[in-house]
């Protein structure tokens, strides 16, 4: 069999993946070992940008149900006195910046949509054994349960294989790569129950000296504990009904008549392979890096690899990009998966010490902190938490435009830019979300509006007039959608005034548009499929940065007369094998 990317692991990164390259028009087997999803709960936390990228996926409909928004944390000490509290605000990726979910759930809606496409094959009961790099294909060998209990072996012949199967990657182990880090002794049983009985919508994370705890309020009246278990208690004993209501003891009225769905011991890793690409083969998920679950990002980790991975091979699949740039995807995302790591690691630090003198003294420095707005500012609006920021990669510096690598702070010789509110580089970060409309359509959000691939947009002109034929034709290459961003109040102006008809004009609804362009001074901005920022500019300097982005990216020449090509590649992605995002439309 023949296929242009198999999938190692059906979990949740592996299904994500799974999904973007089906919408992408892909080619895709996902091959799991196990006879169905993981249905034992698991991650508890979702971020804006996971929503983000399953509103690309189209499932959004399908997975809100499974979650609870504005998920607020508390971090507590054995007084029950609140030393931190997370509650961030405000809706920059266009989704709460929190959710609480139910993993198995929202990941069965992620096999589902899979199963959209005619392209996609997710296969269960089929083991990877091995793989070979062909150099210009990857072989690998599966083991395939049959019902008379024997075992059928056949190879699947891909141009890449990507490892999603887990911390214990068969694929990352294979590519002999390190896994570097620490995996703390510490074991910890996680308790989920049903029909709440608290009743109240809260997390909490509980520094007890006595018992560090989690308590976690879940949708479907779901409540979640997780308790620290010391050296000299078994796992075995999380099994015995007795030793479970002790636990709970302190923390609910009748700790003996819960209805407990299930038991589990974990322990925490912080690790992450040396690198996430050896040739035709690359990991992501679980099996690029793993990390303890205070900050509840290792779900959302898995997601931000998926998002960022799947573009970027369906570029080369395409022929718009040569696989150069799949380098960018180790160069891009682990730095930031480390940075979560480290965070989360820190945190469990802050919680899990039983010495009370330590404990005092940590719980004396939280009041003292807790004294400043700033501080306390700081936490609640998780500040704390490191944002995904690309200095090499697919980016175009924007004050000299080189390709590939840029700095945090601008230097520009340009008044202009030299008065910008914002002296910090907006290349390598995520495009803001904001509420906008069209002709077509009265309210959305911007995704939905510009589609689900290249976006070049100019604030208030027509982006058509400041390329040249020859560069036009490298957008068209490239599946761009070109966008006219203006205040609502010009949006009919510039309908009318449009040099190509095929441009998108779109009011900002809110004056979020115009506040990202004036603070950062910019005219024109390259927004990538994964919705960050490749390269941004003054209008004169669109076609330059345009030359630098095809640089950093890897494009391949534009051949003479490839238009019928780049309307068929803009086809593959914007029609998404058969299925186009829906638009969220307010009357």
């Amino acid at each position: 069999m023949q296929t242009e990317v198999v999938i190692a692991g059906a979990g949740p990164c592996g299904l994500a993946l799974a999904n973007l390259l089906g919408q992408y028009g892909r080619k895709v087997v996902v091959l799991e070992a196990r006879e169905d999803l993981i249905d034992y709960p698991r991650g508890v936390g979702l971020d804006d940008e996971s929503m983000r990228t399953i509103q690309t996926m189209g499932l959004t409909d399908e997975v809100i149900p499974y979650t609870i928004p504005h998920h607020v944390m508390r971090l507590v000490n054995g007084k029950g006195e609140v030393m931190v509290t997370n509650d961030p605000t405000g809706e920059p990726f266009g989704w709460p910046r929190k959710f609480g979910f139910i993993q198995p759930l929202v990941d069965r809606e992620l096999y589902r949509g899979a199963q959209r496409y005619d392209d996609v094959d997710v296969r269960f009961g089929h083991t990877v054994t091995g793989h070979v790099d062909h150099g210009d294909h990857v072989a690998v060998t599966v083991s395939v349960a049959q019902d008379d209990g024997t075992v059928r072996e056949e190879t699947i012949t891909a141009q890449y294989l990507v490892g999603c199967e887990g911390g214990s990657s068969r694929t990352r182990k294979a590519m002999d790569v390190d896994f570097v880090g620490e995996s703390p002794s510490t074991r910890w049983v996680v308790i989920d129950v049903r029909n709440d009985p608290l009743g109240v919508p809260n997390v909490y994370l509980g520094a007890d000296p006595a018992r560090p705890y989690v308590s976690i309020g879940l949708p479907h009246a779901i409540r979640r504990w997780e308790f620290m278990l010391f050296d000299d208690e078994p796992s075995e004993r999380v099994e015995d009904d007795e030793f479970v209501a002790e636990l709970l003891r302190e923390h609910v009225p009748d700790s003996a008549s819960l209805d407990v769905i299930r038991r589990r011991v974990f322990t925490h890793h912080g690790r992450i392979a040396s690198h996430f690409r050896e040739g035709r083969v690359l990991v992501a998920g679980d099996a690029a890096h793993l990390m303890p679950v205070w900050m509840g990002q290792g779900w959302n980790s898995g997601m931000r690899d998926a998002t960022n991975l799947s573009w970027k091979l369906a570029s080369v699949l395409s022929g718009q990009a040569d696989e150069a740039i799949l380098d960018t995807y180790e160069s891009e995302r682990r730095d930031h998966a480390k940075a979560m790591i480290d965070l989360s690691m820190t945190l469990g630090n802050v919680i899990k010490p039983t010495n009370r003198l330590v404990c005092g003294a940590r719980d004396v420095a939280s009041r003292v902190l807790n004294l400043s707005p700033q501080v306390k500012d700081y936490f609640a609006d998780m500040k704390f938490k490191p944002m995904p920021f690309y200095a090499e990669g697919v980016v175009v510096e924007p004050d000299t435009l080189r390709p590939g690598r840029q700095e945090r702070t601008r230097r520009s010789r340009f008044m202009t830019v030299r008065n910008a509110v914002s002296k910090v580089t907006p290349v390598g970060t995520q495009f803001i979300q904001p509420r906008v409309r069209t002709a077509d359509v009265h309210e959305a959000r911007l995704d939905d509006v510009v589609g689900p691939w290249w976006t070049v947009a100019a604030w208030g002109n027509d982006p058509a007039r400041l390329f040249t034929p020859q560069e036009r034709e490298q957008l068209r290459h490239m599946g761009a959608q070109l966008v006219c961003f203006t205040s609502e109040s010009q949006r009919a102006w510039a309908q009318d005034d449009l040099a190509d008809p095929e441009t998108l004009v779109v009011g900002c609804v809110d004056g979020a548009l115009k506040s990202w362009f004036d603070t950062r001074a910019m005219g024109v901005v390259f927004l990538r499929p994964d919705r960050f920022v490749a390269a941004a500019c003054l209008a004169q300097e669109a076609g330059t940065a345009l030359a630098s982005l095809r640089t950093a990216m890897h494009a391949t020449p534009v051949a003479s007369g490839a238009a019928v090509e780049a309307a068929e590649i803009a086809g593959d992605v914007t029609d998404a094998g058969g299925v186009t995002p829906s638009l969220e439309v307010v009357a």
